[in-house]
This record gives C-alpha cells, sequence and structure tokens, in this order.
C-alpha cells in the first residue's frame, strides 16, 4: 500500500459512502480527509444490520459535507486520478444512482431507504 501524503487527492471510504477528497493529517492507523466531492451517497438504516427493516432504529445516513474532514482508515484510501467534480453536482447524481438503485430492488429496506433518502434529498437541495 502505497504511502499518501498531505495535498494527496484520494477516494475514501467512510461507513457505506465513497468521496473524494484531500489528505489534510497523517496519522497512525488513519488519514484525515478534507471532503470535495460524492462518489457513493451512504445507506440508509443500521450499519450493524445492512439491508434490514426490523432494527432498534433506521437511521437516516446523510453524506459527509463539502470541506468535512474525516478520519478514513488507511486500507479505505485510494488515489484519485482525474478532474475535481463539484460537490454539489456529484452529491446530486450520487443520490439518483442510489434512487435507482432503491427503486430496482423492491424490497421492505429499500422502500423505506428511499423514503429516508427522499427526505434527505429536500435538505440537500431544497427549491
Amino acid at each position: 500500500m502505497e504511502e499518501k501524503k498531505i495535498g494527496d487527492v484520494v477516494t475514501g471510504i467512510y461507513k457505506t459512502g465513497k468521496y473524494i477528497g484531500i489528505v489534510t493529517d497523517i496519522r497512525p492507523m488513519h488519514y484525515l480527509v478534507q471532503v470535495k466531492a460524492v462518489i457513493k451517497h451512504p445507506q440508509q438504516g443500521d450499519l450493524h444490520n445492512p439491508k434490514q427493516v426490523d432494527v432498534q432504529i433506521f437511521h437516516e445516513r446523510r453524506a459527509l459535507a463539502f470541506n468535512e474532514q474525516t478520519n478514513v482508515p488507511k486500507q479505505m484510501v485510494k488515489s484519485f486520478d482525474g478532474d475535481m467534480p463539484d460537490y454539489d453536482q456529484s452529491l446530486q447524481k450520487a443520490v439518483i444512482a442510489m434512487k435507482q438503485d432503491l427503486e430496482e430492488m423492491n424490497t421492505e429496506w429499500a422502500k423505506l431507504s428511499l423514503n429516508r433518502l427522499l427526505v434527505l434529498e429536500k435538505e440537500y437541495f431544497p427549491k
């Protein structure tokens, strides 16, 4: 695994979301990554019981915000080579992709997740 440097542009997986960001600090087990774009929106629901609806709390999971910093385990960070997408456009694209996937699944978990995602979409993109 290639060691990253401060300032490197990377992709990182945090919980179930995937982001493009910039390494701002190097820690023993993690890179501190400042979010610049969203590749994959986080899944809704309980992280410990994925795709289950019969859970104590069905969490609404927001994407990390523009410039938000998060610790990403080193093994979940890869170099990014490409043009940096606009944060809002990337978030919108990730939400649309997740909505399409959920609509195709047609399960109780997918329906509940879609409901949560529609609420988030109104918060992300108020008219």
